[in-house]
């Protein structure tokens, strides 16, 4: 019995001597990686790419004219700040009074859509002086220059828009023009009248007015019948 309780001892002793050999081991395993580790040079961190900055808000104010390719002359009522999903969006309140219209434009967006400040009397002055030069018509079909008057039409600059009135003008001594034509006619003077009432600050009749007086002393170089096929819709 004492040898057999003897023999169960050393087999105890002999189990834990092997569990203690196994834990020292994994120690030291674990000591040697964290050693490993601490050897490593430490990685460079990446540079933080800097924070874009905010788009600016355009340099427009609450109850200032401005000038909207696609619509002409317009009022800035307020600025006024809305979510959407989950961002705040700054956006310009803008009334078209002839329309009837109110228009919301994001600021930092004004100026890719291409609003503008009014004209100053410089650019009004050298826009009358355009309505005094002789017309140019170019010598293709009536629906290829109707695109390019109704693309300067909306594209808001002033210049432009007098060259449209310059060039559809029709006086009482020549023919008369086609629906299509007086119909760019009039929204191109239209367009012309409103900024240049805004600048001057006079009533649109008085700019339209001050318009055609400029037309009228126009050395007109197409007192002629046009030619099929060029200058009208009509013909």
């Amino acid at each position: 019995m004492a040898n057999a309780a003897s023999k169960l001892m050393e087999a105890a002793k002999s189990r834990a001597e092997k569990v203690r050999k196994t834990e020292a081991a994994e120690r030291e395993a674990t000591a040697k990686r964290a050693r490993a580790e601490a050897a490593k040079p430490a990685k460079a961190e990446a540079p933080k790419e800097p924070a874009k900055p905010a788009a600016p808000r355009a340099n427009f104010k609450a109850k200032e004219y401005v000038v909207y390719p696609a619509h002409g002359v317009g009022q800035i009522l307020e600025i006024e700040e809305k979510e959407v999903a989950g961002h705040r969006l700054e956006l310009f309140v803008i009334n078209f009074d002839k329309e009837k219209m109110t228009l919301r434009v994001p600021t930092n967006k004004a100026g890719a859509v291409g609003m503008r400040k009014l004209s100053d009397t410089g650019v009004v002055d050298s826009a009358i002086e355009t309505l005094r030069g002789r017309a140019r018509i170019k010598r293709t079909m009536w629906s290829r220059r109707a695109q390019e008057y109704e693309a300067k039409i909306n594209s808001g600059d002033l210049i432009s828009i007098a060259e449209v009135v310059r060039d559809l003008y029709r006086s009482e001594r020549q023919p008369e023009q086609s629906y299509s034509e007086r119909q760019l006619y009039e929204a191109a003077l239209d367009r012309m009248a409103r900024e240049v009432a805004a600048v001057e600050r006079i009533g649109e009749d008085a700019a339209i007015e001050r318009v055609e007086q400029a037309l009228q002393g126009t050395p007109r170089g197409g007192d002629k019948t046009p030619k099929d096929g060029e200058a009208s819709e009509a013909a």
